[in-house]
C-alpha cells in the first residue's frame, strides 16, 4: 500500500504548477492538472487532458494563444483564448484577441477587445444543402 505507484488520472489532475511573479517564459507551455500564472508567458499555453485548468492572476500576462478546457482569467492575454469547457473572466481580465468558449462567466469590469463566440462540443461548420436540379422539359 505505501509503495503504490501514483500513475492514475485523479492524482495527475490534482497537480498544480506555479509560475511566480517576475518569471518570464519565452516559448510554448504544455501542462496537465492546474497551471497558475503570476508571471509572463510569451508563447502558446496548452492544457492537455479534459481536467486541465489554467488560472491567470491579476499580475499574470500571456503574449500568445491559450488553448485549455478550463480557464480563469484575471490578468492580461494578448492572443486568442479557446476554452473547450468553461471560461471565467474576472473583473481585471483584459483580453486582446478572440474568445471561443463552451460555458462563459464574465464579471463586471472584464474587457475583451475581439470577437466572443460560443463553441459547443457539436460545433461544426454547417452548409446549406445544394438546391435540387429539376430536369423538366420546357414546352411552349
Amino acid at each position: 500500500m505505501l509503495n503504490r505507484k501514483r500513475n492514475d488520472q485523479t492524482t495527475r489532475s490534482a497537480e498544480t504548477s506555479l509560475i511566480s511573479q517576475g518569471t518570464i517564459i519565452r516559448g510554448d507551455v504544455r501542462f496537465t492538472g492546474t497551471l497558475h500564472l503570476d508571471g509572463r508567458i510569451e508563447g502558446v499555453v496548452l492544457g492537455e487532458g479534459s481536467n486541465a485548468v489554467f488560472t491567470l492572476s491579476e499580475h499574470g500576462q500571456v503574449q500568445g494563444e491559450v488553448r485549455v478546457p478550463h480557464a480563469m482569467i484575471n490578468g492580461q492575454v494578448n492572443g486568442d483564448i479557446y476554452a473547450s469547457e468553461r471560461l471565467e473572466l474576472a473583473p481585471q481580465a483584459r483580453v486582446i484577441g478572440d474568445v471561443r468558449y463552451n460555458t462563459l462567466e464574465m464579471a463586471a469590469g472584464a474587457q475583451v477587445n475581439g470577437r466572443i463566440a460560443h463553441q459547443g462540443e457539436d460545433h461544426v461548420q454547417r452548409e446549406l444543402p445544394s438546391p435540387e436540379v429539376r430536369s423538366e422539359a420546357v414546352t411552349a
